[in-house]
């Protein structure tokens, strides 16, 4: 083995988070280099402001939905009813906020519709968990039920209309500032804070971990499989009810037919290009977290960049199709392989 393959630059290379954070590097740069200000960030009405701040923002519902559409996936599963539900949570706490013109009135109390939101999107993961655990339903399958009928359960719950919020108190969840940063911010930490000393200073970690590399030999082992995988759909369809409530805080209104369109697929990514295998079993909240951050910079270099909107996706996509490349050891090594025979020819000749 040459000396390269043991320098420190190389292991760092190897480490799973190490292209995810490159790749988000990158287009930090990219967006440095065609706006200047990019990275000014300054003090104004009360709070920081910036490129920056605004990313992190947007970026707080896609963190909070990659938290528990990573747990799912961890435990082999896949759950692409998020943006169903992030919908229907938005659709019930906006009915039940409503106000009036003048912001100082809501149908019911502000707490009391949260309350609802969140319980009714953590009643749509229950169902999830519920049909593939106990029913025995293909994940997709079991996901694609719900992603089906939320929306429609989300335009019943808005009379199929846009429903715009007025209650001023509700606007500080996904629009508001604490210590100078977005309230947002700080939702999504404490959700990872609590996520991640579960997984790491508990057997929780553990657990996920053995469901997810041989379900069978978890259950021998005594882990209750079915009610760990259960409680990650259940967890990811909370995480979306968070999310649905900052979007419908931050854009004063639930629409059920548009809202959280797409998340699903941009979750996945996310947690993809974190490290999550597919497979089950190994996972990474911190790279979640990164990955989220990628796709929410990536956006945002797409829209200021003035890429076409009939183009866009197709640019996330090739950038997505190039990071896992280059997170795959297959890929790398068959690059290796490639760069060291021209090498060897030399030598040779």
């Amino acid at each position: 083995m040459s000396e390269a393959s043991h320098s420190p630059l190389a292991a760092l290379l190897r480490h799973r988070l190490a292209w995810p954070l490159l790749t988000l590097v990158l287009l930090l740069v990219v967006n440095t280099a065609f706006n200047a200000s990019f990275l000014h960030i300054e003090w104004r009405n009360g709070h920081l402001y910036g490129s920056l701040i605004d990313i992190l923002n947007r970026a707080a519902p896609l963190v909070l939905v990659s938290l528990g559409m990573t747990m799912v996936i961890a435990t082999r599963g896949i759950d692409i009813s998020v943006g169903a539900v992030v919908a229907i949570a938005a659709a019930v706490a906006a009915w039940m906020i409503g106000g009036s013109v003048s912001g100082s009135v809501s149908r019911f109390p502000m707490p009391l519709a949260i309350l609802a939101a969140l319980g009714i999107a953590f009643l749509c993961g229950l169902w999830n968990g519920l049909l593939v655990a106990r029913v025995g339903m293909q994940p997709i399958i079991a996901t694609l039920i719900l992603m089906v009928a939320g929306r429609g359960i989300a335009q019943l719950i808005t009379d199929g209309q846009i429903i715009t919020i007025y209650y001023a108190p509700f606007f500080f969840l996904g629009g508001g500032y604490l210590l100078g940063l977005p309230f947002s911010l700080f939702i999504a930490a404490t959700v990872f804070a609590a996520l991640y000393l579960a997984v790491t200073r508990t057997a929780l970690g553990l657990f996920v971990q053995a469901v997810g590399i041989n379900p069978t030999a978890a259950r021998v082992a005594g882990v209750q499989a079915r009610r760990l995988i259960i409680a990650a759909y259940a967890f990811c369809g909370l995480c979306a009810g968070i999310a649905g409530l900052l979007i419908s805080s931050n854009v004063k209104s639930a629409d059920g037919n548009n809202a959280g369109q797409l998340l699903e697929l941009d979750a996945i990514l996310a947690v993809t290009l974190g490290g999550t295998a597919l497979t089950g079993g190994r996972f990474s909240l911190v790279g979640s977290v990164i990955g989220a951050l990628i796709i929410q910079t990536l956006t945002y270099a797409i829209y200021s960049l003035g890429v076409p909107p009939e183009i866009n996706l197709v640019v996330k996509a090739v950038v997505v199709f190039v990071v896992m490349l280059l997170q795959s050891p297959e890929f790398r090594a068959q690059v290796g392989t490639w760069v060291r025979r021209p090498a060897a020819r030399e030598m040779l000749s």
